[in-house]
């Protein structure tokens, strides 16, 4: 079995209540089980136009899937919400699971890039991984918690 740590995030609809769903829909992917997740928290929408605030989490997962089977997993769990994919980058989203890291792993490919590239700059990605894992080292980038400093957390904030 391996760890892995998944982003959740929405901003359309009622994203709360979805990344609710998606943690128990995370749940019921085979060979894979939540340990734990964050809190829920509100981020500024990053990205084109005037979009509402994201809702951010991060779960902790055990699995013995492959990497690439857990993202399609993930990729199964956004199409079910109503996800997508049409190239807009950082766009509106019903939702957006990002697998962040597996294990210690580190991969390149046209699918699947780990550590999640974007994930040391991202606030609303650091915050809530921290809480579930204060000590958490980035594989092939260090401690999450330097990587926070670096970039603060403005803008963030817990959902009431």
């Amino acid at each position: 079995m391996s760890i892995a740590f998944i982003a959740l995030g929405a901003n359309l609809g009622e994203p709360a209540t979805t990344l609710q769903g998606a943690l128990r829909e995370l749940d019921r992917i085979p060979d894979t089980r939540v340990l734990q997740h964050s809190r829920l928290y509100r981020s500024r929408a990053v990205g084109p136009g005037n979009q509402p605030d994201y809702v951010n989490a991060v779960a902790q997962v055990e699995t013995s899937l492959p990497p690439h089977a857990l993202l399609d997993a993930l990729l199964g769990i956004e199409a079910l919400h109503g996800r997508v994919r049409d190239g807009q980058r950082w766009g509106p989203r019903t939702l957006d699971l990002d697998l962040l890291i597996y294990a210690d792993l580190q991969i390149s490919d046209p699918r699947l890039t780990l550590p999640h590239p974007e994930m040391t700059h991202r606030n609303f990605v650091l915050v809530p991984l921290l809480e579930i894992d204060p000590e958490l080292l980035i594989p092939g980038h260090g401690p999450a918690r330097q990587a926070l400093q670096s970039v603060g957390s403005e803008g963030l904030a817990l959902c009431q």
